[in-house]
């Protein structure tokens, strides 16, 4: 399975809107120092480069790093720094040029959603796109740059991120990477294991579901026609997902 079968195969956009006051998980700006250790985040200095891609090293980038690092469980923050990893590899190969800095912010940031602090009622890619977006502005990052992050966020999962532009376009390309595996034709075995050494898997396949179970246990309404979807149908005990076919039949009109 590719990328574009990523979001295509493991479900389809679902029809809908955000529910008007729906709270938000908001920011805690107490940020960490690069390299504490808490909720089992991973310590030390990032490496500055792996497989031949430097690792963005500005200000808020390292500040970005450090909120992933202090919310994310290790094996999840790993993830995020591999899906930076694998979308610039696919960009290259695909001769795709993007701000390095926008794509690093994105894919650190991707799976805020997942966390506990941000975790809630809505797909996990709004609210960790959400609560990208407020830390970023917090920080004085322009509204078009936080848009651009916050698409790269709230798109990832769903193929439509790959008719986008490439630093919304990479997010997901890195993610499916690094989920289903990169294609060998764009990242070598060699390439791959490097990036693998660089920031370990972790028992990532287990962990990963079962931190996505856990999230579609807590606010199932939030797992729609995204990989968040399957994982409850296999992992969830009673999780009864909503139907359009129901939504349309409860619509206020007579035939």
């Amino acid at each position: 399975m590719n990328r574009r079968e990523f979001g295509s195969g493991l479900g389809a956009i679902v029809i809908g809107r955000l529910l008007p006051g729906v709270p938000v998980a908001s920011v805690d700006e107490r940020i960490p120092m690069a390299g504490v250790k808490k909720g089992g985040a991973p310590v030390g200095r990032l490496p500055a480069e792996v497989a031949g891609v430097r690792l963005v090293d500005s200000d808020l980038a390292k500040k970005a790093t450090a909120l992933a690092r202090e919310v994310s469980p290790a094996y999840l923050f790993n993830h995020c720094m591999r899906t930076y990893l694998f979308g610039t590899l696919v960009g290259r190969s695909e001769a795709r040029r993007c701000d390095e800095e926008l794509l690093f912010l994105a894919c650190t940031l991707h799976d805020l959603g997942l966390t506990e602090r941000f975790m809630g009622p809505m797909p996990f890619e709004i609210q960790g796109a959400e609560a990208a977006a407020r830390f970023l502005k917090d920080q004085g990052l322009s509204s078009e740059k936080v848009g651009i992050v916050w698409d790269g966020i709230a798109m990832h999962p769903l193929p439509i991120a790959d008719h986008k532009q490439p630093e919304i376009a990479l997010v997901a390309a890195g993610a499916g990477a690094d989920v289903l595996g990169p294609d060998p034709s764009q990242i070598t075995a060699a390439v791959k294991n490097q990036i693998v050494q660089a920031f370990p898997r972790l028992g990532f396949k287990k962990a990963f579901v079962d931190g996505c179970s856990d999230v579609v246990r807590r606010y199932p309404r939030g797992a729609g026609r995204t990989f968040m979807r399957d994982i409850g149908e296999r992992h969830v005990p009673g999780f009864q997902p909503p139907n359009i076919c129901d939504a349309i039949e409860r619509a206020p009109f007579t035939e």
